[in-house]
Parts: structure tokens; C-alpha cells; sequence
């Protein structure tokens, strides 16, 4: 099992079904937590066998596309911890169905908001601490449609796309003074709501929440202290 004994590891999106699993691992492999959601309640009740632990706080509800808030975030991380050595950040969500032509601006807003403003404001909030500490870890979810766009997925492969091309213009910046910044993509994720809405997929070639969670503690260990920049590709089968 890889190590983040003590490093204090901030998740986002904690009561999510990645959230939650990338929250466990990183429990698993000794890490201090603290997790943050919109709702704080629903944080705990998605993590119940977590967040009774001393190496865990729950934060309090944020909202994560509101800049002040971001920075209150950060502000009361440190007051817990007195630092902040990884960004976990899970948040993000799907919306499609529809022609580039056809998809309202309604959609195009709310998924750059959710996906692209979310990944940036965590961005400008966390890096000066890290910088100050000397070292830190980011660890953004971009997603497969973030390198290839496909029909009826405009604006959410463009939000996504978005994540990656940050990842890497911040990466290129910070990797010298001690910062990895980097993003996994997950290909469909197995998960309840998804087997519902495509019941006629082969679900044992989607992956795993658990299998995703693995690769973020890596990316947040000591055995990926040289990879900058990269987008880890975590699709499965698919």
C-alpha cells in the first residue's frame, strides 16, 4: 500500500461516490483528512465509519464556484492542520444529450461553473500555501472527454478540456518550487446512478470508484515525486 502517513489531504466533492472512495483510500494509507462538500451533512452521513476518527474533520459546508468561500476553506484547513500537503478534488458533474448547436447556454454555464471555475478557484487558493510550504500535491479530475471530444457531449468535454490545459499551464509554473500538479481521467465510472441510466451497457468494463482512488494516492505519494503535468488515463475496459 502506497503512504501518506500525517501529510494532511484535503478532498473535495467528499460525499460523492468518488469522493467518498478517494476519501477511504487515502484513510487506508494513513493520511489526515478533511472533507469537503456543498452540504456538510451529507458528508458525514456518506462517510459515517470516517468521520467519528481523529484524523478527520469535516469542514464546513462550501461552495466551491464562489471564490470567498474557497478562500474561507483554505483559511479554516489550515487553522485545523497548519498546512496543507495534497488538493484531492473530485468535484464535477455530467450534463449532455444534445448538439453543440442545440445545448443551452444554460448547460454550457453550469458545467464550466462546476467542472472548469471549481478546478480554478481551488487552484489560486491552495498554490500559495503549498508554495510557502515548499511542497505539495494537486490533483485535479479531468475525464477521457477532456482529450476527445464526442456527439452530444460538447460542453461537457469542453469544461473538461478545460481542467486538463490548466493542469498543465499550473504544473509548468509550480513544478520547480515543489508543487505536482496532475489529473486523472477516469473513463465511465461504475457506479449506481450510471447503471440506471444506461441499463444496457456492459458495466464489467466500466471502472471502479476504488480503482480511480488508488491512482489519486499515488499521485499523492512519494513514488510520483517526478511526474508534472500528466493526465492518467483510468478507463478500465472501456
Amino acid at each position: 500500500m502506497l503512504n501518506t502517513q500525517d501529510r494532511v489531504v484535503m478532498v473535495t466533492g467528499a460525499n460523492g461516490n468518488l469522493g467518498s472512495e478517494v476519501a477511504k483510500a487515502f484513510y487506508e494509507a494513513g493520511a489526515r483528512l478533511a472533507l469537503v462538500g456543498r452540504k456538510a451533512e451529507r458528508v458525514r452521513n456518506a462517510l459515517p465509519e470516517l468521520v467519528s476518527q481523529d484524523r478527520v474533520v469535516v469542514t464546513p459546508s462550501t461552495d466551491l464556484t464562489e471564490d470567498q468561500a474557497v478562500h474561507t476553506l483554505i483559511d479554516a484547513v489550515m487553522e485545523t492542520w497548519g498546512r496543507i500537503d495534497v488538493l484531492a478534488n473530485t468535484v464535477g458533474g455530467y450534463r449532455g444529450g444534445s448538439s453543440v448547436h442545440e445545448t443551452s447556454l444554460e448547460t454550457w454555464h453550469f458545467l464550466w461553473t462546476l467542472n472548469t471555475r471549481t478546478a480554478i478557484l481551488l487552484s489560486r487558493a491552495v498554490v500559495p500555501v503549498m508554495l510557502e510550504q515548499g511542497s505539495g500535491k494537486i490533483i485535479h479530475t479531468g475525464s477521457r472527454n477532456a482529450q476527445q471530444g464526442s456527439r452530444n457531449s460538447g460542453a461537457y468535454s469542453a469544461s473538461k478540456a478545460g481542467v486538463l490545459r490548466l493542469v498543465e499551464s499550473l504544473s509548468a509554473e509550480v513544478k520547480t518550487k515543489g508543487v505536482n500538479v496532475n489529473c486523472v481521467l477516469p473513463g465511465t465510472i461504475d457506479t449506481s446512478e450510471n447503471r440506471e441510466s444506461m441499463p444496457n451497457a456492459d458495466f464489467s468494463r466500466w471502472v471502479d470508484p476504488h480503482s480511480i482512488a488508488q491512482v489519486f494516492v499515488f499521485l499523492a505519494s512519494d513514488a510520483a515525486e517526478a511526474i508534472h503535468g500528466a493526465a492518467i488515463p483510468v478507463y478500465g475496459l472501456s
